[in-house]
């Protein structure tokens, strides 16, 4: 089995309380739709061998969200496999976005399963900023130390 690869930039900004917020997405479609705990994501997707991580982390960004990164100097966050052994490799990046611009990118599945008909569903449903501990809370597990990772790199 082939390991997939996804990279993603993880967007924050400070507060006027010393504080951090960072920028994570709801996951879209009907899997997701009524949880919370667990559901939001960074903004990343797969990526090829032979495309470069930062490269990938940028379009993904642009294509789930539908506005491109911001300008600001990506930091490396590392990596972290999640639960399905999927490998992140993620960059904090300093900036802001206004939720409301997001234009979210779709995909396509088949639903209700069996049903032969495909729909379409947005990747990501909802985007949000979330200071670092109510962050923590809603992430996807495997993501949880990137938050750690940034709040050591920024001392929060």
């Amino acid at each position: 089995m082939t390991t997939r690869h996804s990279a993603g930039i993880l967007l924050f900004r400070r507060n006027g309380d010393d504080g951090v917020e960072v920028l994570l997405g709801h996951m879209g479609g009907p899997f997701w739709a009524s949880r919370d705990a667990g559901a939001w994501t960074l903004p990343k997707g797969e990526y090829p061998p032979d495309e470069d991580p930062l490269a990938a982390a940028r379009r993904e960004f642009a294509e789930e969200l539908g506005v491109p990164a911001p300008p600001g100097e990506p930091t490396p966050l590392g990596t972290t496999r999640q639960s399905g052994g999927k490998v992140v490799t993620a960059w904090a990046v300093e900036g802001d976005l206004d939720p409301d611009a997001v234009v979210p990118g779709v995909f396509e599945m088949e639903w209700p399963r069996g049903s032969g008909r495909l729909r379409s569903f947005p990747e990501l449903d909802r985007v949000a900023w979330f200071d670092l501990d109510r962050a923590r809370e809603l992430v996807v597990t495997g993501q949880r130390v990137l938050l750690d990772r940034l709040a050591e790199l920024l001392g929060a």
